[in-house]
């Protein structure tokens, strides 16, 4: 839900290209690990786990963009739960490999 809210400032304040990104890239990892939940094989499994990994690093980009930008809002609220994320999806594509 952070991720809305802080899309929903970008968007008050017109930053209207980011706040897009941010949200699409954002909000996609979760659907991918739901969508990974349901699987049909370790490896259908593995390719969503992946997939949501890869919007993560494009989420963190776009963070980034607006950490480092003057006229946009400190995304500092959002640094801390895509890190924790980030080493979950990460341990787990990790034991995912392991057990094969």
């Amino acid at each position: 839900m952070l991720i809305i809210e802080y899309c929903e400032i970008l968007e008050t304040n017109k930053k209207y290209i980011i706040a897009n990104q941010l949200l699409k890239s954002g909000t996609s990892i979760g659907a991918h690990i739901h969508e990974a939940q349901n699987a049909e094989s370790r490896a259908d499994f593995i390719h969503k786990l992946k997939i949501a990994a890869k919007e993560l690093e494009e989420t963190k980009y776009w963070v980034t963009l607006c950490e480092r930008s003057k006229q946009y809002e400190n995304p500092a609220v959002l640094k801390e739960p895509f890190n924790e994320l980030a080493l979950i999806l990460y341990k787990i594509l990790s034991s995912s490999y392991k057990s094969k």
